[in-house]
């Protein structure tokens, strides 16, 4: 069963995102074969809970300067634990059974990578968040 799953998981997320070489580190190569491509994935629903998100905050992020806007993205996911989990569970949710293991080996690490890397997606959507 777990097989099927995987296979399904794969073919949605598609062909890893970025370069490996053999002097690529494990966390690299995570990064580009498995977290690049659930975040692509992922795009376009990240906005959504973001703009619900912030809408719940009382809509404050709507009325700031723009290079206020991109601190307060970096400052709701860093500093917000429930909402970062929420994200981080976006994510995971996309991985197979063996890229779930790898990841518990070293999930400090990749947690920051995977948080780094939507607050710079958020970011380069600022304009749809916006609207």
């Amino acid at each position: 069963m777990e097989a099927a799953r995987d296979n399904n998981v794969l073919e949605l997320r598609g062909e890893a995102l970025g370069t490996i070489t053999n002097q690529s580190s494990n966390e690299e190569i995570f990064q580009n074969k498995t977290l690049r491509p659930i975040l692509k994935l992922q795009n376009d629903l990240f906005i959504q809970v973001f703009i619900n998100y912030a809408a719940k905050q009382k809509g404050v992020f709507f009325s700031l300067t723009p290079e206020k806007k991109m601190a307060y993205i970096e400052n709701v996911i860093q500093r917000d634990i429930k909402f970062r989990n929420s994200l981080k569970g976006m994510i995971i949710a996309f991985f197979t059974l063996d890229e779930y293991a790898e990841y518990i080996q070293i999930s400090s690490n990749l947690n920051k990578r995977m948080m780094n890397m939507l607050i710079e997606r958020l970011k380069s959507n600022i304009q749809l968040i916006e609207q």
